[in-house]
């Protein structure tokens, strides 16, 4: 079998053919299917091996002192060949990951062959395609947490070991020093437990994944941002606990500790950072310092590590193994999200090199995964996602007479500023009834459009025979169900993107669909009906051959407190966003996706999603948060036959092919992205009963690829697109 080495005394990283270990009792042999590069701990250990002697002995006191004593003891001749024996020698790398039960032995009686568990312990968790792992250091995974997500379990076990040390409770106030992997990890389990959190760390784009991931604020240790949150979140007191989870040899994180802790404040040290504590400022507050030991009760304890010697649940709550089943249950049960923390998923065969990328700094990142072949995600082939069928007895669509009566469930900033304003100025069109949960925003829509009614009775607007179509405008947790029901009650629907979060969600709508014989749905998706994009497409004329389409997205980043952030709820950013850009390429190609892959940069900002086509046409579409505010928000070039198409940003457009070239001829007023064409075709569609501004399938086709976009970051690998088996 292979795995990963490295020689401390050269620095040589290696991916080694091994032994497979034996089962011996007591345990059980775990193939694995993905480990995880602890960025800080690993990196760390790499990096001093990387060391002159001289460096290494600099960076580990601790062992000089052994080798002081050695001298004393055995004199010099032995005790240099006894270092140098120890330092030209492989170690094993690794102490997390997820993989597959392959062989039960004696004494083991909670896991089966083909059980898949999460294991820990820098010396049976390594990155190994095989692991000898003892009782007390395995867990099973839970039901439907995906294996790359229960890779995390071991530094998610130090992490919640940590906020153990600090108490925590509900309504205080925590700052967390180093954002890193750990760090990240100890913000969302803080969150999750009541508490408000601070964040510090130098990178502004970890302080930005913290933020999204649950800190109230975050910023630079070096500047008055952390200070100013701190003062406003405590009344000026300080917080109630320090967690410091930085590395490196500065003495800043304690002293940061110290300057903005409260009067008898806790402070409990997770990373690797200088602890020189200025007696003074630690005396004159009574800080209670703590540490936090690994994993938890039972590290570095052979009788329960090796020997499988549990600790009595009534005298120790919370052991190393308890902490992990913890804190693979928060991550089950959606409490904690590791997902935004994958900067980079490699090949195990590519070990070598994912570290010496890590190292030199052409990879950043704050998690890294290594995917092994075989595994329980891999193993089938790619993973499939379903597109369910759209099955209807359509009843015959009936044609209205004018006006065309609308109700808009929903008022926010996208329907008064978007839709309202082209619905409230165009004839033949009448706004019947808005409705809101609360009675002001209804109130103020009616006054500024002129609707008819303004409620909170939703059901009384469903049941309104007068009311012709349903603009379900509200927030994206909401719309499958309000289309669900608007669809029941008979009603042609406009939902604006998405149509649904979930693949239940999508087969919810189009039971509605089934039940009710009515397909009058249009999601919107506008960006197709934009007058400048249609032009150019026509200038561009039909393809012969694969098309090849890139869409850049510069969507920026988000205020904060948005409720773009609550991804629990609401779905994340590009699951609410993403359609637009996903129907825009296959309504420009001709084509609905057949696979979806994905992959981000570290932190999760950036997403970059690759779609490609039954006959050979691929798009790539580029969602950037990190970009400068001045450039375009969307820019989109297609390349066939010796033909390109490009769009900027709705304002100018062009052709070139290899004899003549079209220019937009003027630039418009304003950024048409087409929302007035396709409310028109739908009020058309609605008063004539004609087909439906684009086809139900497209549709779901496009939201089933949306939502395979999780999938593929969570595979690593291509999503295929597929109808039912």
């Amino acid at each position: 079998m292979k795995q990963v080495v490295q020689n401390y005394k050269s620095g040589e990283l290696a991916l080694l053919d091994v032994p497979v270990p034996g089962c011996k009792p007591g345990g059980v042999l775990v193939r694995s299917a993905y480990s995880l590069i602890s960025t800080g701990t690993e990196l760390m250990k790499v990096s001093e091996a990387g060391m002159s002697m001289v460096g290494k002995a600099r960076s580990r006191p601790d062992q000089v002192a052994k080798v002081v004593q050695s001298v004393a003891a055995n004199g010099v001749p032995a005790t240099y060949r006894k270092v140098m024996g120890k330092l030209d020698s492989y170690t094993p790398l690794g102490y997390s990951l997820c993989g597959v039960v392959e062989r039960v032995g004696a004494g083991v009686d909670d896991v089966k062959v083909g059980d898949l568990v999460a294991c820990a312990g820098n010396e049976h968790a390594l990155h190994a395609e095989l692991n000898w792992v003892p009782k007390n250091l395995y867990v099973p995974v839970p039901d439907g947490l995906a294996p790359r997500h229960a890779a995390f379990g071991t530094v998610g076990s130090i992490a919640l070991q940590g906020v153990r040390q600090g108490e925590s409770r509900l309504g205080e106030v925590a700052l967390v020093i180093g954002l890193g992997l750990i760090g990240q990890l100890v913000v969302q389990l803080l969150a999750a437990s009541g508490v408000r959190v601070v964040g510090a760390d130098p990178d502004p784009a970890r302080c930005e994944l913290a933020e999204r991931l649950g800190a109230d604020a975050c910023g630079d240790p070096a500047s008055s941002a952390v200070e100013s949150a701190v003062a406003q979140l405590t009344d000026g007191h300080g917080v109630d606990q320090v967690y410091l989870a930085a590395g490196g040899g500065s003495n800043q994180p304690v002293e940061l500790a110290a300057r903005l802790s409260r009067d008898r404040g806790r402070v409990i040290d997770i990373g690797k950072c200088s602890l020189d504590l200025p007696w003074n400022a630690y005396y004159e507050k009574e800080l209670d310092v703590r540490f936090s030991r690994s994993y938890g009760p039972g590290r570095y304890d052979p009788e329960y590590e090796l020997e499988g010697r549990d600790y009595p649940i009534g005298y120790v709550r919370w052991t190393e193994r308890r902490n992990l089943a913890c804190f693979l249950d928060l991550v089950a049960r959606g409490r904690v999200d590791v997902e935004p923390l994958v900067s980079h998923t490699a090949d195990f065969a590519d070990a070598v090199e994912t570290y010496q990328s890590l190292g030199d700094g052409g990879l950043k990142a704050v998690a890294v995964l290594f995917r092994y072949p075989g595994g329980p995600e891999t193993e089938a082939g790619a993973p499939v996602v379903t597109v369910p069928p759209v099955r209807v007895g359509r009843s015959p669509a009936r044609a209205v007479k004018t006006p065309v009566r609308l109700a808009f469930v929903g008022a926010g900033n996208y329907a008064t500023s978007m839709l309202l304003p082209h619905l409230a100025q165009r004839d033949g069109v009448e706004l019947s009834a808005v409705v809101t949960t609360t009675a002001l925003s209804a109130a103020n829509a009616q006054r500024k459009f002129g609707f008819r009614e303004a409620t909170t009775d939703l059901d009384g607007v469903l049941g309104d025979a007068s009311v012709d179509a349903v603009f379900v405008v509200t927030r994206h947790s909401s719309h499958a169900e309000l289309t669900r029901r608007a669809l029941l009650a008979g009603k042609a629907v406009f939902v604006e993107k998405p149509l649904a979060l979930t693949e239940d969600e999508l087969a919810g709508v189009l039971a509605a669909v089934e039940e009710s014989g009515n397909d009058r749905l249009q999601v919107g998706f506008n960006r197709r009906f934009a007058p400048l994009l249609r032009e150019a497409g026509e200038r561009f004329g039909a393809r012969g051959g694969p098309g090849h389409l890139r869409y850049l997205v510069n969507a920026g980043r988000l205020d904060h407190g948005s409720w773009y952030l609550r991804q629990g709820t609401e779905g994340s950013r590009f699951a609410g966003e993403g359609g637009h850009f996903i129907d825009t390429a296959g309504w420009l190609l001709g084509a609905d996706p057949e696979s979806v892959y994905a992959v981000t940069t570290p932190g999760g900002e950036d997403l970059q999603v690759v779609l490609r086509y039954p006959d050979g046409s691929t798009a790539t579409v580029g969602y950037v948060t990190t970009g400068p505010s001045g450039f375009p928000k969307e820019t989109l070039d297609l390349v066939a036959d010796g033909r390109a198409l490009r769009l900027d940003d709705f304002v100018r457009a062009s052709v070139y092919d290899g004899r003549k070239r079209w220019v937009s001829s003027r630039l418009p007023k304003a950024r048409d992205k087409g929302q007035s064409a396709e409310l028109a075709a739908f009020v058309r569609a609605v008063r004539t009963g004609g087909p439906m501004p684009v086809p139900l399938e497209s549709l779901v086709a496009t939201t089933a690829a949306t939502l395979a976009v999780p999938a593929a970051l969570a595979a690593g690998a291509p999503v295929t697109l597929a109808g039912p088996r």
